[in-house]
C-alpha cells in the first residue's frame, strides 16, 4: 500500500509536467544525468570534459534543472521506469523510500568493485542516511546542516553580540534592530518560495523547535495545534516584517543572492551556503560573516540533515558505465581538482567525506564554517530535533512518500500567508484538511 502511495504521489507531481527527457545517444555509452541546478553542480558539468576525455566512448548529457522541476521529472521517470535517465540526484528523502520500491540499483556491488573509492571516507550519518538495510543505493555528492550566517561587521556596528546558540526569539529581536530598509539591508533572509524542499526547509525545523508536529504517533494530523500556529505566525512575521523583499518568492538561490550582495543582515538555510558567502568570484561579503547553530526554542538542536547524492534507476541501460561517472564525481580527488580548476577552496562540496577536512588548504580555505558545518551535521539527530515523538523519518521533511505532494500543498499556504493573501489561520486550517486526508492512510494499515 506504501509502494502505491508513492506512485501515486508520483502521479500527482506527474501534473506538473514531466516530459521526457530524451532517449539515450546514438550508442549505449551516453549518460543521461538528471541534476539539480546550483552552483555545486554547475561547477561538475563545466569539469565533466575531464570525465569524458579519460573515459573515450563514453558521453555525458546532463539535464540541469532547478529544484523542484528536477525533483518532479526524477521521480516521475525513476517510478514509472521511464528509463530517460541512467544517474539521478535525489537525496536522503528519497534514498531510502526509493530503494524499498525496488526503484534503485544497490551500490554494494559497484563499490566492492572499486576498493579505492573508499566509501568507508563517508561522514557516517551522512551515509546511513542514504542507505537502506545496511546497502547503499545513493553515494553522497555534498552534506548538509543548517545554521545561520551574520554579518559580523553589522552585529559590531548595532551593539549585538550572537550567542553561541542562539534562540529564535533572540533573532527575531535582532533582525529588528539590523533590518534598515533605506540602506537595502534586511534584518533576515528567509525562504518563502512555494516548494517542499524550498520554504517548508528551513520552516519546517523551526516547527519543530518550537514543539510542532505535522502528524501525532497516531497519524493524527496537527498543523492546527498551538504550536505549529506558534511556529507559522512566528516565521511569516520575522519575514514579512524583517525579510527580504518579495519573500514569497525567495528561495536558497534568491537568498544567496541577497546575501552575498550586502542586502541581508543575517540568513538562515543550509549550511553549504558558506562556500559561496566566502567565494570572491561572486560575493561581497567575503570574510564579514560569523555561523552559528541553527536557533532553537524548545530543543537542543534544530539543523537539518541533508545530502544531495547520486543514484542509479534500476532500468539504467549502463549501469558500470554510470557508477564510474558517479564514482568520479564523488570521490576524493574530486575537490583537488574543484580547487585547482577554480583556485577557490570555497567552491569544494563541504559535509561528505572526512578527508576533505583533514586538507590544510580546505581548513585555512573554510576556517570560519568548517566545524559549524561538522558540528551542525553531527547535531543533525531527530531525537534532538523535535520535541515530541513522531511517526516519520526526517528533520525538515516528513519522511513519506505522499510528503511531496502534502510539503508543496503547505508550502503554497505558506507562501499566501508571507505574500499577505490569506491569514495564517485560514493557511494552516487548508492545510490541515491536506495533512489530514494523507494521516488517514496510514491509520487505516496501523
Amino acid at each position: 500500500m506504501r509502494k502505491a502511495a508513492a506512485l501515486l504521489a508520483v502521479l500527482l507531481l506527474g501534473l506538473t509536467g514531466c516530459a521526457g527527457a530524451g532517449a539515450l545517444g546514438t550508442g549505449d555509452r551516453t549518460l543521461v544525468v538528471g541534476i539539480v541546478a546550483n552552483p555545486q553542480m554547475k561547477d561538475a558539468i563545466e569539469l565533466s570534459g575531464e570525465f569524458e576525455k579519460a573515459n573515450p566512448g563514453v558521453t555525458l548529457k546532463f539535464v540541469s534543472l532547478p529544484e523542484n522541476q528536477a525533483r518532479a521529472k526524477i521521480t516521475a521517470s525513476t517510478a514509472t521506469e521511464g528509463g530517460e535517465f541512467d544517474v539521478v540526484m535525489i537525496s536522503n528523502y528519497e534514498a531510502p523510500q526509493w530503494a524499498a520500491n525496488g526503484w534503485l540499483e544497490n551500490l554494494e556491488p559497484h563499490i566492492a568493485a572499486n576498493p579505492s573509492y573508499d566509501a568507508g571516507d563517508f561522514i557516517p550519518s551522512i551515509k546511513e542516511s542514504l542507505s537502506y538495510n545496511g546497502s547503499l543505493y545513493a553515494v553522497p555528492f555534498y552534506g548538509e546542516s543548517s545554521f545561520l550566517a551574520y554579518r559580523k561587521d553589522l552585529f559590531e556596528q548595532a551593539g549585538i553580540t550572537m550567542p553561541a546558540k542562539p534562540t529564535w526569539s533572540q533573532i527575531a529581536e535582532y533582525a529588528a534592530k539590523l533590518d534598515d530598509k533605506a540602506k537595502g539591508v534586511a534584518g533576515i533572509c528567509l525562504r518563502g518560495k512555494p516548494g517542499w524542499g524550498e520554504s517548508l526547509a528551513p520552516f519546517t525545523t523551526v516547527a519543530n523547535t518550537f514543539g510542532a508536529q505535522w502528524f501525532d504517533k497516531d497519524w493524527n494530523a496537527k498543523l492546527t495545534s498551538p504550536e505549529f500556529k506558534a511556529a507559522a505566525e512566528f516565521y511569516v512575521n520575522l519575514v514579512r516584517n524583517h525579510g527580504e523583499v518579495g519573500a514569497s518568492s525567495a528561495g536558497f538561490s534568491e537568498c544567496g543572492t541577497r546575501y552575498t550582495q550586502g542586502q541581508a543582515a543575517m540568513w538562515y538555510d543550509a549550511t553549504v551556503m558558506a562556500g559561496t558567502n566566502e567565494d570572491p568570484s561572486a560575493s561581497k561579503v567575503v570574510g564579514k560573516s560569523g555561523y552559528a547553530p541553527a536557533p532553537v526554542e524548545k530543543t537542543q538542536a534544530s539543523g537539518w540533515l541533508y545530502t544531495w547524492a547520486l543514484a542509479i534507476p534500476k532500468v539504467a541501460k549502463d549501469k558500470d558505465a554510470a557508477f564510474k561517472f558517479m564514482s568520479w564525481m564523488t570521490d576524493k580527488a574530486y575537490v583537488q581538482r574543484v580547487a585547482k580548476e577554480f583556485g577557490d577552496w570555497n567552491r569544494v562540496p563541504p559535509g561528505v567525506r572526512k578527508s576533505t577536512y583533514d586538507i590544510p588548504q580546505y581548513r585555512e580555505a573554510a576556517k570560519a564554517y568548517a566545524q559549524p558545518t561538522l558540528d551542525g551535521i553531527a547535531d543533525a539527530d531527530q531525537r534532538k530535533a523535535m520535541a515530541n515523538p513522531v511517526p516519520y523519518p526526517g528533520i525538515q521533511f516528513v519522511g513519506i512518500p505522499e510528503f511531496q505532494d502534502l510539503g508543496t500543498r503547505v508550502s503554497q499556504q505558506l507562501s499566501a500567508a508571507i505574500a499577505g493573501q490569506v491569514t495564517v489561520d485560514e493557511a494552516l486550517k487548508q492545510s490541515q484538511e491536506y495533512a489530514q486526508t494523507v494521516g488517514k492512510s496510514y491509520q487505516e494499515v496501523q
